[in-house]
């Protein structure tokens, strides 16, 4: 009796001490993402009402959400649970999370694809579970190419020539009406918009894979140069301050002929509020010397904090977070890419977002990031890269110059050797 006594008031204990679990998620609000994260842990909270679980809000931009989340990682906070971290992200932030390979990740992950799988493990520990990938397309308006008799480019020759066109035309009725909006801040987002500009012109990817610099090549000088004539003729001079939401607002509001941003965008555009809704429809990027365009890897993986209080907990709800049927509502409803390959066969996927179908070899050939060569000091690499370019764009050194000054830069950070003109 003493000890079935016992065994009850240890379960009752587990039960309180279980009712208590709070687990804080930090996820992105770019988009819908927001409202996203939170039905997930709604849902996850249904199932197990005994634990509650928060969603925090983070910055858009990727530079100040990394430096967000270092300082909680670097002050090993316990305050939150659950990181939602950049494709980029694993070699550099590794030590500060957990082998979901310890929680029973093994069960799962043949779900998802191979090479996402194997960018998030690092030295043997899956430090991430994937959650959505990503690859930058081309919106184009359907009506517009329509209305001047064009048809959807495919090198940025034709691109330049039919923003140009479209522009031209409708300026006469609508004065704010731009060619082709991107990401021209200086962040990530411009890493990401310059190299898929660079690989597409037979420029290299900045470092390969091999820890060589290659950036100083004529192709990569060539097409920077070409992207810096695009501000001020066909993009507005403020694209220097774009980051992707600045790019969807002026092409959902009717006044951008071409947009370069990831899938999220899709759905939004098919909104009640768009103005472009029934008027458009996906591409791969163009290309340029290379004769195929090429597509920046991205995309968000879920990783939890080794000082977390309830790690196991955490996994738990970055597994359904990240599960089949979460990824599916996120797929219909807001056109996020699935991770787990048999969601691209889904019918009700495909009913909802028709180019997962028809541009699955774009996500699936996506070129990468050097992030995994230069870890973990990828972060200070993107950085000199992308204010290296962004000085391009904005006209204050020539595009030769500064992609010289560029390699020694990360020369000296690196180590690597300089491969000149590759």
């Amino acid at each position: 009796m003493r000890k079935a006594l016992l065994i009850v008031m240890v379960a009752l204990f587990a039960m309180v001490a279980f009712s208590q679990t709070v687990i804080t998620v930090a996820a992105g609000a770019v988009g819908i993402e927001l409202e996203l994260a939170r039905a997930a842990a709604k849902a996850y909270m249904e199932l197990r009402p005994g634990v509650t679980v928060n969603v925090l809000d983070t910055p858009d931009m990727v530079q100040d959400r990394l430096g967000l989340y270092l300082q909680f990682l670097e002050a090993r906070s316990p305050d939150v649970d659950i990181y939602q971290i950049d494709v980029i992200w694993p070699g550099d932030l590794a030590t500060h999370f957990v082998d979901l390979y310890d929680y029973d990740a093994s069960k799962i992950v043949s779900m998802h694809f191979d090479p996402i799988v194997e960018n998030n493990t690092v030295d043997g520990r899956l430090v991430a579970i994937p959650w959505f990938t990503d690859a930058g397309l081309l919106y184009y308006r359907t009506d517009l190419l329509e209305k001047y008799g064009l048809q959807p480019p495919t090198t940025w020759d034709e691109l330049e020539t039919a923003a140009k066109i479209i522009q031209d035309g409708e300026r006469k009725t609508n004065p704010d009406f731009w060619g082709f909006v991107w990401q021209g801040n200086a962040y990530e987002g411009l890493t990401c918009d310059a190299l898929e500009w660079i690989a597409s012109n037979d420029g290299g990817t900045i470092i390969s894979p091999d820890k060589k610099i290659t950036i100083a090549n004529a192709n990569a000088v060539e097409i920077l140069e070409k992207a810096a004539g695009w501000v001020g003729t066909i993009s507005p001079r403020g694209v220097l301050t774009f980051a992707e939401e600045d790019a969807r607002a002026v092409w959902q509001t009717g006044n951008a002929a071409f947009m370069r941003n990831w899938p999220y965008a899709y759905s939004l555009s098919l909104g009640a509020d768009s103005k472009v809704a029934g008027k458009f429809d996906v591409s791969p990027l163009p290309a340029g010397k290379s004769g195929s365009g090429a597509a920046t890897l991205g995309g968000w993986q879920l990783a939890v904090s080794r000082y977390s209080r309830n790690p196991e907990i955490a996994a738990e709800v970055a597994f359904f977070m990240a599960g089949y049927e979460n990824q599916k509502i996120r797929a219909i409803e807001a056109s996020y890419n699935p991770t787990i390959q048999a969601l691209y066969a889904d019918i009700e996927v495909l009913k909802a977002t028709p180019f997962f179908g028809s541009l699955f070899d774009v996500f699936t050939s996506a070129v990468a990031r050097p992030s995994t060569a230069t870890a973990p000091r990828y972060n200070e690499v993107s950085t000199l890269f992308f204010k290296a370019v962004h000085s391009i764009l904005s006209g204050t050194v020539d595009a030769a110059t500064a992609l010289e000054e560029l390699a020694l830069d990360l020369e000296d950070l690196t180590g690597f050797e300089v491969v000149w003109g590759l």
